[in-house]
């Protein structure tokens, strides 16, 4: 649709409804194809492998999980595909039209985060291969810069200028990427997976990993119980959630291009519960194998890779995990930081110019390296926070507008969403009551059990959607207290 007279302040041709729709059900598969199949991905599914036990467990437990995602994604997917809108828009009708900066910035500040750390672990892969030869081995360890060495640092920067490339075009070229980028990874998964069982003589979902060996490297965790305990198993759903915590919010970035409401939930099904299952079950039958022709328990697939006698797979394999890299860098930190600075000055920034922002940002947070010390604690704490808005957006959406929401006024500085001067008090009240349950207590206190913080997210959502609730129910019934 076209917006008649939107007010410069709110509007962009990147801001505006989407037109133009091309995204099939393939399409949307591959967004999540490249936002789970990295090296960051596997390693969390690889881990939560050990935790579960047994390969029962692992299903059971990634497989409600994987459920619970699908459902999740569905609600805000069916709202992007609705609407047309990127999140920081559709955060307008519940925060208000200025007021939406501010989820709009938390989605950013975390994203430009990981847009570093994303980058650093994509080119650590490229480093793994090419320190196999003696003469770049001597010169990693004796050349260094900016805090790292000189290896590192130019890898960091060839694989940054790689993303800048992708997505100069736009959203049409990201779509293009994830088409050949996503097959393209599940087919090395599946060549690391033979070649390593093959090489182990079994096949097998952890029974070669003794249990002993399962509780040590699980000890530090921070999850209550033993692998294959009921607490271990219900943290490792809650956690397999949680890890999409910044999806729920900005999936619509990407629905409001598909080109209907069945090619979004066909694209969903297979790119999420089948998909993210079969993805989890191939990282731990390669955990497993790897132990056994290693003897000891490798997480990263890197790691795994490096120890590969054929240089040729090895190859193959750091070049397909820093692609599959590049693609959740793309479709997680990169695309939504760039909506969201263009939703805050949309009449200075626009889609590229938000995204080169971003990328600029990791550059400048390279030479600190915060993805390696504490500062990844203070990105979490700021992440959790994003569980409230994920729950205001949702009960807004489909609670107190039963779906049913007016898209142009979404661009008017004086319409519906005007509130108070742009500003919802409801749902700042609501978004602050949430983030000290999701975020605050649980970080900087010891007022709340242990295990509070695993599911910190799950009860910002919950807190922070019943309070906008009861305070939107209650400003209905007695206008004079509206916020």
């Amino acid at each position: 649709m076209s917006v008649k007279n939107p007010s410069p302040s709110l509007y962009n041709e990147d801001l505006a409804p989407a037109e133009e729709r091309k995204w099939g059900a393939f399409s949307i598969f591959n967004v999540w194809t490249s936002d789970v199949h990295s090296l960051w991905g596997y390693y969390l599914a690889a881990s939560l492998f050990l935790l579960c036990g047994s390969f029962v467990n692992f299903v059971i437990a990634i497989g409600i999980g994987s459920l619970v995602i699908f459902l999740l994604m569905s609600l805000v997917g069916n709202a992007g595909v609705r609407t047309g809108v990127p999140f920081p828009v559709l955060a307008r009708a519940s925060f208000g039209t200025f007021g939406a900066n501010v989820p709009a910035l938390v989605r950013a500040v975390v994203a430009c985060f990981w847009y570093g750390a994303q980058t650093a672990a994509a080119s650590g892969a490229i480093v793994a291969l090419l320190i196999r030869n003696e003469s770049l081995l001597a010169f990693h360890q004796n050349s260094h810069l900016l805090g790292h060495s000189t290896l590192e640092v130019i890898c960091y920067v060839i694989v940054w200028a790689l993303q800048l490339l992708i997505i100069q075009r736009g959203m049409e070229t990201v779509r293009k990427f994830q088409d050949w980028a996503g097959p393209a990874v599940w087919i090395m998964m599946l060549i690391l997976a033979v070649y390593l069982v093959v090489k182990s003589g079994t096949f097998s979902f952890g029974s070669e990993i003794p249990r002993d060996v399962l509780i040590e490297k699980t000890k530090d965790a921070g999850v209550p119980g033993e692998p294959g305990s009921f607490a271990a198993l219900a943290a490792v759903a809650a956690t397999w959630i949680t890890y999409f915590a910044a999806l729920y919010l900005n999936f619509c970035d990407f629905s409001r291009y598909a080109t209907s409401e069945k090619a979004l939930r066909k694209g969903n099904l297979w790119g999420l519960p089948i998909n993210l299952l079969a993805f989890c079950l191939v990282a731990g039958v390669t955990t497993t194998a790897a132990f056994t022709v290693y003897g000891e328990v490798l997480l990263h697939p890197e790691m795994i890779s490096a120890k590969f006698d054929s240089w040729f797979l090895a190859l193959l394999a750091a070049l397909t995990f820093a692609i599959a890299t590049l693609g959740i860098n793309v479709v997680a930190n990169f695309v939504s930081p760039a909506f969201d600075f263009a939703n805050v000055f949309p009449r200075q920034i626009n889609f590229k110019r938000g995204g080169y922002i971003a990328a600029l940002i990791a550059l400048v947070l390279y030479p600190f390296a915060p993805w390696e010390t504490g500062a990844a604690h203070f990105v979490n704490f700021i992440g959790s926070t994003m569980g409230p808005i994920f729950g205001i957006m949702m009960v807004d959406y489909y609670l107190i507008r039963k779906s049913q929401l007016n898209v142009e006024a979404l661009y008017h500085e004086n319409g519906e969403f005007r509130f108070q001067n742009g500003w919802h008090g409801s749902a700042f009240i609501a978004f602050a009551v949430g983030a000290l349950f999701s975020s605050i207590l649980p970080t900087f206190t010891s007022i709340l059990p242990a295990w509070w913080g695993t599911y910190g997210w799950f009860f910002g959502v919950g807190i922070g959607g019943a309070i906008y609730f009861v305070l939107r129910m209650g400003a209905r019934r007695n206008p004079a207290f509206a916020s």
